[in-house]
């Protein structure tokens, strides 16, 4: 009962830091973002499960999908258009590293945590470190196809 708690958190969570640290001029250019992710996360977070390297026993939509709706579909995209839209631009590599580190370590410990207490997500063949490491390249990935699009509109 707690887990279905924890995905209505999340959403409430995910509306509340898309509302409050997106600027009204930029929210184009986070919904862009976000939109991106969720094409990265489609395929990546399906391959993942349907490799049984990770299992999410109680989620949203469970009929339909074995990934996690609220992750894959809303966290982790809204999370990417935050990152987009303030991304340390023209700053030095270690700024860059610093800012996308500590994005994802918050977000590995979030989830290493649900993996400890909860039935949110089990690892079968995963470990913590292979989340730190994906979220780390995809949401670099994200940002590079983000500023391809965004010059494109330019």
């Amino acid at each position: 009962m707690i887990e279905t708690y924890i995905e209505y958190l999340s959403w409430a969570i995910g509306m509340f830091l898309f509302f409050c640290f997106v600027p009204k001029s930029k929210i184009q250019q986070a919904i862009i973002g976000i939109l991106v992710m969720q094409l990265l996360t489609w395929p990546l977070g399906l391959i993942v499960v349907e490799l049984n390297l990770i299992t999410y026993p109680v989620r949203f939509f469970d009929d339909a999908t074995k990934a996690s709706f609220t992750f894959e579909y809303f966290i982790f995209p809204i999370v990417s258009g935050l990152f987009n839209i303030h991304y340390p631009k023209n700053q030095s590599v270690w700024k860059v590293f610093i800012y996308t580190s500590v994005i994802v370590s918050l977000l590995t410990i979030g989830e290493v945590l649900l993996e400890i207490f909860t039935n949110n997500i089990e690892y079968v063949n995963w470990h913590w470190y292979w989340s730190w490491l994906s979220m780390f390249a995809v949401l670099h990935l994200s940002y590079r196809i983000y500023r391809f699009v965004i010059l494109l509109r330019a």
